[in-house]
Parts: structure tokens; C-alpha cells; sequence
């Protein structure tokens, strides 16, 4: 079975920022400084969002 994504490119540049950003900084921080840190890596890349959204 050849399954593809919707975003399959925008979901390949998170996947592999995450593991850039996490093999950078490494295992022990608060998840703020995982999430600033791949807000601006994807950031830089060109893509925009949030850091975070809160849920009502």
C-alpha cells in the first residue's frame, strides 16, 4: 500500500527539523526551548505558524 500526504514536502521539512533541532540541543530541556528553537528553524526555512495555540 503507497500512501501519500496532503503536505507531504511541508511534513518532511517539520519531521526533519525536528531531528535536526533535537540532535542539536540534545535530551533534558523544557519543551519552550524545543519550540522556540523549531519556530525559528522553520522559520527561517520559509514557513510560517504559531509557537503555540491555546485551546478553548
Amino acid at each position: 500500500m503507497n500512501m501519500s500526504l496532503l503536505h507531504q514536502s511541508i511534513t518532511n521539512t517539520i519531521l526533519k527539523v525536528y531531528y535536526e533541532v533535537y540532535n542539536e540541543l540534545g535530551y533534558g530541556f523544557l519543551k519552550k526551548v524545543y519550540q522556540n528553537a523549531m519556530y525559528l528553524e522553520l522559520k527561517d526555512r520559509g514557513l510560517k505558524g504559531n509557537q503555540s495555540k491555546k485551546v478553548l
